[in-house]
């Protein structure tokens, strides 16, 4: 089956998710104003307790904001000015929580085929939505398994099938990878990373996991004590040096790139990005023109204020600095533009004098280690 997934398909009305919430709780006060892109994964992201899902429980309407107000793709649940209030049942949503609970006494087929009820006859596609969601989550052979007989990621990827079997107009997920182990997270990535490309409605993706961001989310937004703190790009919030997301030793930044070439007897991929070219470790053969998103950790940048050829660093790219910030002590943190794309570096205070780091200064970034994501 090579039909594109039911919400992929589905027509999708002007405009994405508009949402103004208030909502009291006995530690902070959720007090958000939302304005989220069309199509996606919008990361909610933030410390535990921070309200990334009571947020998204105010979204889904499973608790009720007030004031609030709620529009998603042209479609309103919620205006309280307007006195307008759609219970969630009513709203053209699919919620995956962080237990997949499925109906044990049905098998992986019924507890798909069960979320199409929900579909009004005149909302239903000209194609059918569980063999899409099917094909999209190889779930194929497990169809006439019980759910204790699965794996805990084979459990999600049920969950998430039966969701947009629905036919939602946005998928909320709530940290669908925090109940798995290490091993399980990794069954699962390929198949959110799939839904990323595929999907036409946006997916709301719950999570305090940077690396689960790093490779989902197209869009970010950082709650801190059930506020915003920063919405944008995930490129640009986790490049920005007045953000946490820039600091320590795990700082990084995302690549949007497209392949080049790729070297099978090297196992060595090539990309064009908007800086230059980078070279990544890849045993993987990707089709040619293929877009892929690519990792680069700050601690693997060093910088010098020449281009060196007796190195074994294959990527190297001319960069300007555009900032730069105390990031521990005896170590700084120096944001880049190469090309228009952000770089971050995690350097010594001694390099930062010796190269007479500063905003404005032209220099080269080599990059020691680049992780494709895609």
């Amino acid at each position: 089956m090579t039909a594109p997934c039911a919400a992929a398909a589905m027509s999708q009305e002007p405009g994405g998710i508009e949402a103004r919430l208030v909502l009291k709780r006995a530690t902070f006060t959720l007090d958000v104003d939302l304005q989220l892109p069309g199509r996606g994964f919008i990361a909610l992201f933030g410390p535990s307790g921070c309200g990334k899902t009571t947020c998204l429980r105010a979204l889904a309407g499973l608790e009720r904001a007030r004031p609030g107000r709620v529009r998603v793709a042209g479609a309103t649940w919620q205006d309280d000015a307007a006195g307008i209030w759609l219970p969630t049942h009513q709203r053209a949503l699919g919620y995956v929580f962080q237990e997949a609970s499925l109906f044990e006494h049905l098998s992986v087929r019924g507890n798909i085929a069960y979320a199409q009820k929900r579909v009004r006859s005149t909302e239903r596609q000209e194609s059918v939505a569980l063999d899409q969601a099917v094909d999209l989550l190889g779930l194929g052979e497990l169809m006439d398994r019980r759910p204790a007989t699965l794996s805990g990621g084979e459990r999600q990827r049920v969950a998430i099938a039966r969701a947009l079997a629905a036919q939602p107009r946005v998928l909320l997920m709530d940290e669908p990878l925090a109940a798995l182990d290490a091993g399980r997270k990794a069954e699962l990535l390929p198949y959110l990373e799939a839904l990323q490309r595929t999907l036409a409605i946006p997916v709301l993706y719950v999570s305090h996991a940077l690396d689960e961001v790093a490779r989902l989310a197209t869009h970010m937004v950082l709650l801190d004590a059930g506020r915003v703190r920063a919405s944008g790009s995930a490129e640009d919030l986790i490049a920005r040096l007045d953000l946490p997301l820039a600091q320590g030793d795990a700082a990084a930044t995302l690549i949007e790139g497209r392949l080049l070439r790729h070297d099978s007897s090297e196992h060595l991929s090539t990309l064009a990005f908007a800086g230059g070219e980078l070279h990544v470790i890849s045993t993987t053969a990707r089709a040619v023109g293929q877009r892929v998103r690519v990792r680069v950790q700050a601690r693997d940048v060093s910088l010098t204020l020449a281009r060196q050829s007796d190195t074994s660093i294959l990527n190297i790219v001319p960069a300007t600095v555009t900032g730069l910030r105390e990031d521990s002590p005896g170590q700084w943190m120096v944001a880049l533009d190469a090309g228009g794309t952000r770089l971050l570096a995690r350097i010594t205070q001694r390099s930062v004098q010796a190269l007479g780091i500063a905003p404005g200064r032209e220099l080269f970034a080599q990059v020691k280690g680049v992780a494709l994501l895609d």
